[in-house]
C-alpha cells in the first residue's frame, strides 16, 4: 500500500457556519506549504453545482476548493450531490451521473447507504492520490434524527480517522452553547475526534471575547484553534442559494442595472457573479414580492424544475411583466432553465422534473423544450462569431463554460443560432447552442458561465452602455485572476487567525 493521505476534518454546529470557506482556506494554505492538496464531500445537498472535465456534475463549493488547491475537479471529491427538486424530493447524483429523483425518507432511509459503498470508494481513492486531504462535513454531526444514516460527518471521520474541528458562527448569536451542545450529544468515540474548536465570523474586540473562550476550552476540554473575523465579499463561490440573503446590496447607484430573477428553484447563480465585481452595474436579484424596477437588463438563470419556476413566474404576474419589457426592447438573457422558459412551451411527459406534463412559456423565441431521461453534462468550449445581440457583433473563440441539462430544444420558426460549440467535456464536437431573436436583444444558452470569460462579459456591458449613450470601457474586471486573489487573501487571513503551529502538530500526527 502506498502513503496515506494526510487529513483534517471541519464540521458545524448547524449549516451556514462557515464550513465551506474554511475547508477552502486550508487546501489553499497546505497547497502554499507544499503538500499534493485535495478537497473531499461526501455528500452534498446544493442547487449550485459544476462539471468535471470527464462530465461529471459535482457541487460548485466542492470546485471552489480544487480551485484553491490547484487541483483539477473530480466526481471523487465529492460522490453524492443531492438536487432539490420540490416536495422534499432530490435529484440524486452518484460519482458525477444522476440515479434517479427520491424522496428524503427513501433517500435516508434506503438509498444513503447503498451510496455509502461508493462514498468509500472515493474517500480511498483520494487517500491513496493526494498528500493530504481537507475534509468538509454538512448540516450539524448531532442531528441524533438522522446519525443512524449518516455518510458525511462522524461516519466519515472514524471512517478514515481524521482528526475534526468544529466551528460556531458567532454572528448569529449562540456559539457557545452550540459547542457544547453538540459536544454533547456526541458519542464519547466522536467526541474523541474533536481536536479544536474555530469560532467564524467574529466582528469587534477579540479582548471581550477571551472569557468566552476559557470558559470553552475548561468546559469542553479542547483548545480553540482559530477565532476568524467575518469576511465581507469574499469573492468565492457559495455553496447554495441561502447565501444570496447575506449578499451585500449595492447602495451606490452605477451606470448599468440587471435584474436577475430569483425564482424558487434558481440553480447556477454564480453565473453572475463576475457581474456583481463589475465597477460599473448593479446587479439585484428579484426575490418574491420585489419588483423588476426598470432594469437595462432581465436575465432569467439556471433552474432545477423549470415547469414549476415558469408557474411561480405566471401566478407573480413576472412572466407578464418580463413579456413587456420584452416587447418595449428590454434586453432578455436566460440561461439553461432560463433559456427554455424564453420559448413557446416546455414539456415534460416523463415526468423528469415535475408532475407538470406542459407549461406555456413566455414565447419570445421560437422553440419548443422537452425534458429527456438523460442528463447532459459538460464541460464546453465554444466559439462565436458576430454576436449580434444588441448589434454589438462580438467574436470570440476558445470560450470556456459548462452544460447541465435534461431538456432537448428544437427551432419552430425563425431565430438565429447563438454558440459554437467546438469541445464537449474530452470530445471534438461540431454543435449549435442557443438561439437570438430576430430583433437581436432576447437571447437563451445552455452553456452556464459565458459571463466568466471576460471579453463577452465586457461586450454585452458596453453594448448596455451604448444603449444609453454612456462610453465604452476597456475590460475592467479579470474573473479568474480576482478569484486566485481572493483565495490568497482568505489563506493569509485565516493564517493570521489560526494556531497554525497546533494545526500541523494535529495534522502530522497522523
Amino acid at each position: 500500500m502506498g502513503k496515506i493521505a494526510k487529513k483534517i476534518m471541519f464540521q458545524g454546529t448547524s449549516s451556514h457556519v462557515g464550513k465551506s470557506i474554511l475547508t477552502t482556506a486550508f487546501c489553499r494554505i497546505l497547497t502554499q506549504d507544499g503538500y499534493n492538496t485535495a478537497p473531499f464531500k461526501a455528500q452534498n445537498m446544493a442547487l449550485n453545482s459544476y462539471v468535471t472535465r470527464s462530465g461529471g456534475e459535482i457541487g460548485r463549493s466542492t470546485v471552489a476548493q480544487a480551485e484553491a488547491a490547484g487541483a483539477d475537479p473530480i466526481v471523487q471529491m465529492n460522490p453524492v450531490l443531492l438536487k432539490p427538486t420540490g416536495n422534499s424530493c432530490s435529484q440524486v447524483i452518484l460519482l458525477g451521473k444522476s440515479v434517479g429523483n427520491y424522496s428524503a425518507s427513501d433517500y435516508q432511509n434506503k438509498y444513503s447507504q447503498q451510496a455509502w459503498a461508493s462514498v468509500k470508494e472515493s474517500l480511498a481513492y483520494m487517500e491513496t492520490h493526494y498528500d493530504a486531504l481537507v475534509i468538509e462535513g454538512a448540516g450539524s454531526p448531532a442531528e441524533v434524527n438522522l446519525k443512524k444514516n449518516d455518510i458525511v460527518n462522524m461516519r466519515i471521520a472514524k471512517e478514515c480517522q481524521s482528526p475534526v474541528f468544529l466551528i460556531a458562527d458567532i454572528d448569529r448569536g449562540g456559539a457557545l452553547a452550540s459547542i457544547v451542545g453538540t459536544l454533547e450529544l456526541l458519542d464519547p468515540e466522536e467526541r474523541e475526534l474533536v481536536k479544536g474548536l474555530v469560532i467564524n465570523k467574529f466582528r469587534g474586540d477579540i479582548t471581550l471575547l477571551e472569557p468566552a473562550l476559557t470558559f470553552l476550552e475548561e468546559r469542553t476540554g479542547i483548545p480553540v484553534l482559530g477565532v476568524i473575523p467575518y469576511l465581507d465579499k469574499l469573492g468565492i463561490d457559495d455553496e447554495d442559494s441561502v447565501s444570496l440573503q447575506d449578499m451585500p446590496k449595492d447602495t451606490i447607484m452605477k451606470d448599468i442595472h440587471i435584474a436577475v430573477i430569483q425564482t424558487p428553484k434558481i440553480s447556477n447563480f454564480t453565473d453572475f457573479d463576475a457581474f456583481t465585481h463589475e465597477p460599473d452595474v448593479n446587479v439585484r436579484f428579484v426575490q418574491q414580492g420585489d419588483l423588476i424596477g426598470n432594469p437595462d437588463l432581465i436575465i432569467l438563470p439556471g433552474s432545477k424544475n423549470t415547469t414549476e419556476d415558469l408557474l411561480y413566474l405566471k401566478r407573480h404576474g413576472y412572466a407578464r411583466e418580463i413579456q413587456e419589457f420584452a416587447e418595449k426592447g428590454t434586453p432578455v438573457i436566460g440561461i439553461c432553465g432560463g433559456y427554455q422558459m424564453l420559448g413557446e412551451k416546455v414539456r415534460d411527459p416523463l415526468h423528469v422534473e415535475s408532475s407538470n406534463d406542459e407549461v406555456e412559456g413566455l414565447d419570445l423565441l421560437p422553440y419548443i423544450t422537452t425534458m429527456q431521461g438523460e442528463k447532459n453534462t459538460y464541460q464546453v468550449e465554444f466559439n462565436c462569431k458576430n454576436l449580434p445581440f444588441l448589434d454589438m457583433n462580438y467574436s470570440g473563440i476558445g470560450l470556456k463554460g459548462y452544460e447541465i441539462h435534461m431538456g432537448e430544444t428544437v427551432l419552430t420558426g425563425s431565430a438565429q443560432g447563438l454558440f459554437h460549440i467546438v469541445r464537449r467535456s474530452n470530445e471534438t464536437v461540431d454543435v449549435q447552442d442557443g438561439f437570438i431573436n430576430d430583433e437581436h436583444h432576447v437571447f437563451g444558452t445552455y452553456c452556464h458561465g459565458i459571463f466568466d470569460n471576460d471579453d463577452l462579459r465586457r461586450s454585452i456591458i458596453n453594448a448596455l452602455r451604448k444603449r444609453k449613450g454612456l462610453e465604452p470601457f476597456d475590460v475592467q474586471f479579470k474573473y479568474r485572476q480576482y478569484k486566485e486573489s481572493e483565495f490568497d487573501r482568505l489563506a493569509s487571513t485565516v493564517r493570521k487567525h489560526f494556531d497554525m503551529k497546533k494545526f500541523y502538530e494535529i495534522l502530522e500526527r497522523q
